[in-house]
């Protein structure tokens, strides 16, 4: 039975704290797809424990397990609400000799994975759909068999497609080349992904919409996840709605390979300034003005665009976004789910060609306020900040959140918020 948070802070509205962050799960998601490629050959060092991680490293040790006593006639995957590990082991499982049936929750039937098993099937993958085409379940019997090293990919649909088909290039045959058709979304995820390869010594050559990686043999190296950045952003968000701020976060580096660390520059016109210390980096609030009407672009980390929405109208901003293309096709519609929960304090975000605009004129902020989640981990932890501002903020199932940050009720506590369970 699913349970709401209740939480709201008491007395002045000065944060000073360090919280350890679990290891980021866009790392630990790549780095164990990686590690299963080259046969444990590659090592994983601070795995995340977020249930997305959780849920991918259960499923490839059962894979291994099963492939050690001899193949069955048919395995189920059942990934749940786990998307990245959707999109990862549909290209991982096609690599993989067996017969797999690659499913999840209801939700996630509904997201399309279409172009990344169309992609596969160009390449020589047998892949069909179980249930409705272009969507989860997946019937898919591998390993492939290659019939071309060249395949053409949307860039600005999910970067995870480009992600997947990267990591098993080394393994193929012949090995990759993708093109990239139009713009991509995300591409510091496509840099990750490439980096962290790097790091095992795979090399890849980019040149122009083409991404190659010739067939090689993975190196034995150590894979050390940094601390999640996407879990970072909600403590920029609790600094910049605090009236003083000083947060310690360990071992999260100012140059890192997450897109996500680039919430240390958007939130610097929030007045948030980023310190790099011994131990890590440290956050505060200068307490400085942000003008409103300001355009920013999160095409490169719409995974962010929660948190900074919610934290601009909460200041009385009104501010107008554009790269959000991909929310609608997340957890949730991300777009909707923003709609409906800001209205709740006077706030609208309209979209017109693709821009979306924020309209705070009629801000106000209720005693309580119930917000829902639909399932989605980053409305919980976009919005339950507000509780500096409001007196109660109710969550509806709390427990949206172990998908990339199970201890953040935990860690709010520590912080000085109190946060009980209804």
């Amino acid at each position: 039975m699913s349970k709401n948070a209740l939480v709201s802070f008491k007395g002045t509205r000065n944060i000073n704290t360090e919280i350890q962050l679990t290891g980021s799960k866009s790392e630990c998601n790549r780095a164990l797809i990686i590690s299963a490629l080259s046969n444990k050959l590659v090592k994983v060092e601070n795995l995340s424990n977020a249930a997305d991680t959780v849920t991918l490293n259960g499923i490839l040790n059962n894979l291994e397990e099963e492939s050690e006593v001899g193949i069955q006639e048919s395995t189920t995957v059942d990934v749940g609400p786990a998307g990245t590990a959707m999109r990862f082991l549909s290209a991982y499982l096609s690599a993989k000799n067996g017969n797999f049936l690659l499913t999840g929750t209801e939700r996630m039937k509904q997201r399309p994975i279409g172009i990344l098993a169309e992609a596969l099937k160009t390449i020589g993958a047998v892949i069909s759909y179980a249930e409705n085409d272009g969507f989860p379940p997946l019937n898919i019997t591998g390993p492939l068999n290659q019939k071309t090293a060249e395949v053409k990919i949307k860039g600005d649909v999910s970067s995870q497609y480009i992600s997947a088909l990267l990591m098993i290039a080394p393994v193929l045959p012949q090995g990759l080349t993708l093109e990239i058709e139009g713009e991509l979304t995300s591409k510091p995820y496509v840099d990750m992904t490439l980096d962290m390869l790097a790091e095992v010594g795979i090399e890849h050559s980019w040149k122009g919409n083409s991404i190659s990686i010739k067939p090689q043999a993975f190196k034995a190296a150590t894979l050390v996840v940094e601390p999640d950045w996407s879990a970072a952003s909600y403590w920029y968000s609790i600094a910049a709605l605090a009236e003083e701020a000083e947060i310690s976060l360990p071992a999260l580096k100012e140059k890192s390979l997450q897109g996500d660390s680039q919430i240390q520059k958007i939130m610097k016109i929030f007045g948030i300034a980023t310190e790099k210390t011994d131990k890590g980096i440290s956050i505060s609030n200068l307490g400085l003005s942000l003008e409103s009407n300001q355009v920013l672009d999160l095409k490169t980390c719409p995974d962010l665009a929660q948190t900074v929405i919610v934290i601009a109208a909460a200041l009385g901003k009104n501010m107008a976004f554009t790269g959000l293309e991909t929310l609608k096709i997340k957890e949730t519609d991300r777009i909707a789910a923003l709609q409906n929960e800001l209205a709740k304090i006077g706030v609208t975000l309209t979209e017109d060609n693709l821009v979306y605009t924020l309209n705070t004129d009629e801000l106000y902020f209720p005693e309580k306020i119930t917000i829902a989640t639909y399932e989605d981990h980053r409305m919980a932890m976009a919005f339950a900040p507000l509780a500096l501002l409001i007196n109660e903020v109710e969550i509806e199932e709390m427990q949206v959140v172990e998908k990339s940050y199970p201890y953040f009720w935990e860690d709010l506590k520590k912080a000085g918020f109190d946060v009980s369970i209804k």
